[in-house]
């Protein structure tokens, strides 16, 4: 594709900015200039520009304005401004752009749309702001968006598209063919067309490469793959992508509780899937909620982020509490108390390590009753390895550095001890929240730092009031 700006000498005479550098990041020339023509209301030009921008394109261009432009610029360039764009920004950004913009307007946007598409629009949206748009669409196509809506967030029906390909089993080839050259509206990417009998019920699906590599006069019959697999409207999304990788698929029917043909998945959908559960595994990581933008303004994240904080803080008095135990041991041995965080960071790294392993496996299925001993008794001797390798290193260090011996030992044995109880911690505690039927990804990481903490203080410092005789 042409940069659109490259067709600005048709519309004036200046040499516009490309919209972007040579890292593929957005320049800041650019969205100044488009900026300057949304202030001075230069509507031709923007919908030259709007209109050769791919979806995605527009809307990193959308992101990057003020949050005045953006609404401006929609309005500016009408009916050239593609809705599937705002599918691109973050949740915020679209809520905040369709609340401001007019219903007809929305609507308007929403009717050019595939189902899928304006389902993802609309769905982050409240039920009367939805209500208020679906109001000004045909009768036929707000019953079909509206239908979309009714299935449960991260299902198969939420994701699916309802424009496909039917044809009846007692056609032909040719009659396949002829029928797709002569209708005017069919989807505007698809990949095969599905065979269903009069009460829509799903029979089969026939490539398109088979389908075209056909004779005519081959009836459709000798070409369904009866048992080609497809999903429930009630399938997660994530067990949907899953199939698709497992698979090697393109597109996947979506049937209803009476196999009825209702829709349609495609690659598209599914790596948008993808992408959404990885980034709320990352964040869910790092105690970070799911529905964070970096749109979002301050007030917002310190309010997302102060929960799982506060966990942390009750678990960190919990550790620490450990150390009051030995509040006699550290008065007397000052080492004691510079060397025990060595302890507990190296336990809480190792931890860390084997628990995003085990989140990432359980999130894949591929960690499961079959392989979850094996698997825990591999972490447990990496643990064991990594420890006696690590207490070498740190005992020699700490010999070195206090010029106490004993001193060696000690925190060799406690680190060997902690980075075995951090692999332990680190596969059993998302196992067990998994089998609890909670998240993992969320709640593992402050349960196994509270682990090695505890065990990386209480094993340095037990073992030292033994080896040493403090009292």
């Amino acid at each position: 594709m042409a940069d659109p700006l490259d067709l600005a000498p048709s519309i004036d005479a200046r040499v516009q900015p490309p919209m972007r550098n040579e890292d593929g990041e957005i320049r800041a020339e650019f969205v100044a200039e488009i900026t300057r023509c949304i202030k001075s209301a230069e509507a031709a030009f923007l919908r030259e520009i709007v209109a050769e921008l791919h979806e995605a394109d527009l809307g990193d261009l959308i992101a990057a304005l003020e949050a005045e432009d953006r609404v401006r610029l929609v309005e500016l360039t009408g009916a050239d401004f593609d809705f599937s764009a705002l599918n691109e920004v973050d949740d915020a950004v679209r809520e905040e752009i369709l609340e401001e913009l007019e219903p007809e307007t929305v609507a308007e946007g929403v009717r050019e749309l595939e189902s899928d598409d304006a389902v993802e629009l609309l769905e982050a949206l409240d039920e009367e702001d939805q209500e208020e748009i679906l109001e000004k669409l045909p009768p036929a196509e707000r019953e079909e968006i509206e239908r979309g809506l009714e299935y449960p967030d991260g299902s198969a029906g939420r994701r699916m598209q309802t424009e496909f390909i039917t044809v009846p089993p007692n056609w032909s080839v040719g009659q396949a063919i002829d029928y797709m050259r002569e209708t005017p509206d069919l989807p505007e990417r698809f990949y095969e067309i599905y065979v269903v009998d009069p009460n829509k019920r799903w029979r089969g699906a026939i490539p398109l490469d088979l389908l075209l590599r056909s004779r005519r006069p081959v009836p459709l019959t000798d070409l369904i793959e009866e048992d080609r697999r497809r999903v429930s409207v009630e399938d997660d999304q994530e067990e949907v992508a899953r199939m698709f990788g497992k698979y090697n698929l393109v597109a996947a029917p979506v049937v209803d509780a009476q196999d009825r043909l209702v829709g349609v998945i495609t690659i598209d959908d599914v790596v948008d899937v993808i992408e959404e559960e990885a980034d709320e595994e990352i964040k869910a990581l790092g105690g970070v909620t799911s529905d964070e933008e970096l749109s979002d303004n301050v007030l917002t994240i310190a309010r997302g982020r102060f929960n799982w904080l506060l966990v942390n803080l009750a678990t960190a008095f919990l550790a620490s509490s450990v150390l009051g135990l030995f509040e006699g041991q550290l008065e007397k041995m000052v080492a004691l108390a510079v060397l025990a965080p060595i302890v507990a960071s190296q336990g809480g790294n190792a931890a860390t390590q084997t628990m995003t392993v085990a989140v990432r496996a359980l999130a894949t299925r591929e960690l499961g009753p079959s392989n979850a001993l094996r698997v825990i008794v591999r972490e447990t001797l990496v643990g064991f390895v990594n420890g006696v390798g690590f207490a070498v290193i740190t005992g020699i260090a700490a010999v070195v550095w206090f010029k106490i011996p004993g001193l060696g030992v000690v925190i060799g044995l406690a680190i060997i001890c902690n980075l075995v109880a951090g692999a332990l911690g680190g596969i059993l505690i998302p196992m067990v929240l998994e089998k609890m039927r909670a998240d993992p990804a969320v709640a593992s990481g402050t349960f196994v730092t509270t682990v090695t903490d505890v065990v990386g203080f209480f094993s340095f410092l037990g073992i030292a009031t033994l080896w040493f005789g403090l009292k």
